[in-house]
Order: structure tokens, then sequence, then C-alpha cells
């Protein structure tokens, strides 16, 4: 069994954690080797960003053993960066993940707790000199989708979450099982002004 687990904190930003559980959990739908947890530090219920609700399957202290974990960004970042127990438990966790990855400001997280510190990593758009003058990342890339540095994946704002998850099962899965998890998300995104032709 693969274990994803998807971190959660009073004010992350929904589609940063919503838009990969979509993903995962749709792959779990088509294997019953996957599965997909959600995690904040006290369990119990979280408020998201905009102000969605959200019951936790664990706090970190009965978590199971995670493969793959998820680190959302969104404004609770600005407080969790600080969170001595939360960033050691992300920093002890990813030592037995096979892949360690975040949306939009989780790489902050990731970096302050240490699995992304001196690597390449990116973020939102507008978040981007924040990241950078924490001074904790090799390098914060702006302008591009999501980035790997050995086994961290990071993604810029909200939406980009999708497209980095969707890679990793590609990774982890082949291709075509991405694809097919995509084809079922029916994710083929025209955004209204940009599709416009």
């Amino acid at each position: 069994m693969t274990t994803f687990g998807i971190l959660f904190f009073d004010g992350t930003e929904e589609l940063d954690a919503v838009g990969p559980w979509e993903v995962f959990t749709m792959a779990s739908k088509q294997r019953d080797d996957i599965s997909v947890v959600s995690i904040s530090e006290h369990g119990g219920t979280v408020t998201c960003n905009k102000g969605m609700r959200i019951i936790m399957d664990h706090a970190i202290t009965d978590a199971p053993k995670l493969d793959v974990i998820l680190v959302p960004g969104g404004s609770g970042t600005r407080t969790e960066v600080n969170n001595t127990a939360l960033l050691s438990w992300i920093a002890e966790v990813s030592k037995d993940c096979k892949w360690v990855t975040s949306v939009c400001t989780g790489s902050m997280l990731l970096a302050e707790a240490g699995p992304a510190a001196g690597k390449r990593i990116t973020t939102h758009w507008a978040a981007v000199d924040m990241v950078r003058d924490r001074g904790k990342a090799g390098e914060v890339l702006d302008d591009v989708r999501y980035v790997r540095d050995g086994n961290v994946v990071s993604s810029a704002g909200v939406s980009a979450g999708i497209d980095m998850t969707l890679w990793l099962i590609g990774e982890m899965y082949g291709p075509n099982f991405a694809r097919s998890v995509q084809r079922n998300m029916e994710y083929d995104p025209a955004p209204p002004y940009a599709g416009d032709v």
C-alpha cells in the first residue's frame, strides 16, 4: 500500500490541497494499493483560507507512515513557518518518504523544515520574493508550474498543484495511468480568456 498524506493547517489555500486530493483519490479509485489521508497538527477540524472546513483523518501524533507527503500553501504558512512542532514533524516524516511535495508557499515550509533547504523550489508568483528573502532554498524559480530537485517537487500557486500531482502519478505509475486519471477528472484546462480563440 502506498500512502499519500496531505497536510492541512488553518489558512490552507483550499485548491492547493483539494486539487492534489482529487488527483490522488482519483488514482486510488483505479488502483487498490493507494491510500490517501488528511493530517493536521492536532486533528479535528481545520478552517481553510477561504472558510472551507475540513475534518482531518489524523493528527500528526497518530498519522500512518507516509510514502508521499504534500504540503499546501495559503495564508496559514506565514504562521506555520514558525511552528517548530509542525516543522519538526515535516522533517522527520520526510526522511522516509519517496516523494516530498508542496504547492504554493508550502515550499517555504519544506525549506524551513529542511527537506527543501538548499534545493531549487518554486511557489506562487506573488510569494517568490518572500520565499527568496528567507534564504533557505538554494533557488526559488518563477514562471514554472513545478520543479523537481531530487525527491522534492514543488509547484507554483493553487491550480499548479494539479499539474504537479498528475506528473507525480505518472512518475510513480507510468504516463498512461496518469493520463487515465487526468481523463477521469476531465482535466483539460482551457481557462475562459486564454481559451477564447
